[in-house]
């Protein structure tokens, strides 16, 4: 007589214990698979707009801006009222050159439709008032204090935006304006009264940070999107394995009688 095949053995608690470890590692790998396809960008309604433009960008053109909505009266002011000479001609020079420096950052908005302020601000308005109110040489050391002063605010706005902007309309303005800005400066500094002592301290950029929690920030979102078809080939074979895993752990508590 031939021997009898052993016959698979397995108690209700051991099924039970197999069924319920075998379940968790199938939610934990179906997890994490549909964890990596929630990170799947959508897909986007149509090619980004070339004219987008970021905060560095929009900063740029309402500082321009709203820099000839203030110098423009502040140098016509200057031309008629200034004590000295030279501060009546460079008056008269900033605000012609800042006419034309506003049609060109008009022009820019134009084209990549953005709006722009029409008014200057109230802080702005201030210093016009209070040009308004002197008169003689206390007239022509706030008018070289303040333009003074607002120059050195825009100038390294317009370096950082063009270091890095990657829009040309925006690179050309900011090119344009940075030949008006420096010529200004040393126009007002040729009066021989700017008090360069209450000019505020220069705003030195942070030490860059190399670690690699900041390279990841720094990174995050600048590489290509996953393609959608790899995550679900993954999720297909992560369920794949789970269920290989079942059968070798079923076939791994059989047992002779």
């Amino acid at each position: 007589m031939g021997r009898a095949r052993p016959e698979v053995h397995m108690t209700r608690l051991s099924v039970v214990s197999i069924g319920r470890r075998v379940a968790a590692l199938t939610a934990a790998l179906t997890a994490a698979a549909l964890a990596a396809l929630s990170l799947t960008p959508a897909p986007a309604s149509g090619a980004p707009s070339p004219t987008q433009l970021n905060a560095a960008d929009m900063t740029l053109l309402n500082g321009v801006r709203l820099a000839g909505l203030w110098e423009i009266p502040a140098g016509q002011m200057a031309a008629d009222r200034g004590s000295l000479n030279r501060v009546r001609k460079i008056g008269a020079m900033i605000a012609e050159q800042h006419v034309r420096l506003d049609q060109l950052v008009v022009d820019a908005a134009n084209k990549l439709g953005a709006s722009i302020p029409s008014t200057p601000t109230a802080e702005q308005q201030g210093w016009l008032t209070e040009m308004q109110k002197a008169s003689g040489a206390r007239f022509d050391q706030i008018f070289v204090d303040r333009l003074r002063a607002a120059h050195g605010k825009i100038f390294p706005v317009i370096g950082a935006v063009r270091a890095s902007t990657r829009d040309p309309v925006i690179r050309k303005l900011a090119d344009d304006a940075n030949i008006f800005v420096m010529n200004h400066m040393k126009m007002l500094e040729s009066t021989g009264i700017v008090r360069f002592e209450k000019l505020a301290p220069a705003a030195l950029p942070a030490a860059q940070d190399t670690s690699t929690l900041a390279l990841a920030q720094a990174n995050a979102g600048s590489g290509p999107p996953v393609d959608s078809t790899v995550l679900w080939l993954v999720l297909v074979v992560t369920l794949g394995l789970a269920g290989a895993v079942t059968m070798r752990v079923l076939t791994g508590r059989r047992t002779p009688r």
